[in-house]
């Protein structure tokens, strides 16, 4: 048996639910990390910025499934919806930090929503995120068809988004967020050398 055999072998006895609880425990733990001083003298924007970076993580996480399974020949798709779903699960978590820790003023809600374009980006990557989630269920992908695969490509913008609204996050030059926008601008190039290859086949 080669290595891939071997990963896939181990993907297969692998449950779901350990994805659930592998990236599940940071949410808590950041939270206690935060309300017990472990998060430095801005714990609030910490707890943003950690919770909102998760999220970032799992929805390239979610994007590289693909690319494994057609050029490695590595099938982990069965975590895709899991992953997705926690993706959108720590999205909800860093926007209610934000809403209800951060502003803590409804009337300044909107106002930052429509002048900060860093926060218009990150609204929207989100708004576009409650539908993916919204059809992450064996229901849905029977009722739309081939309409659920392409709905779920809006995955890509939400990523790229998600890497924008970093960038204007972070304060002067700083490579990890332009690392993260690269990787995801890779992955969509490997979607869309896929995509030429098979309309030319």
């Amino acid at each position: 048996m080669n290595l891939r055999e071997r990963i896939n072998a181990l993907a297969r006895r692998v449950p779901v639910w350990a994805v659930w609880l592998g990236y599940g425990w940071p949410a808590p733990w950041l939270v206690w990390q935060g309300a017990t001083g472990g998060l430095g003298a801005e714990p609030i924007k910490a707890l943003e910025r950690e919770l909102g970076e998760i999220a970032l993580q799992l929805l390239i996480i979610g994007l590289c499934l693909t690319p494994l399974r057609r050029y490695l020949g590595v099938n982990l798709l069965r975590f895709r919806r899991a992953i997705g779903l926690l993706a959108f699960s720590y999205v909800g978590l860093h926007l209610a930090v934000w809403l209800f820790l951060d502003v803590r003023d409804a009337g300044r809600i909107w106002a930052d929503i429509v002048k900060r374009p860093y926060v218009t980006v990150g609204m929207t990557g989100f708004f576009l995120m409650i539908p993916l989630a919204m059809t992450s269920n064996d229901r849905a992908v029977r009722w739309l068809g081939a309409r659920w695969r392409v709905l779920h490509r809006l995955t890509y913008a939400v990523a790229i988004l998600g890497a924008v609204h970093f960038i204007w996050l972070s304060k002067g030059f700083q490579i990890e967020p332009l690392a993260y926008l690269a990787v995801i601008l890779a992955l969509l190039a490997l979607r869309l050398r896929f995509a030429r290859r098979q309309r030319s086949a």
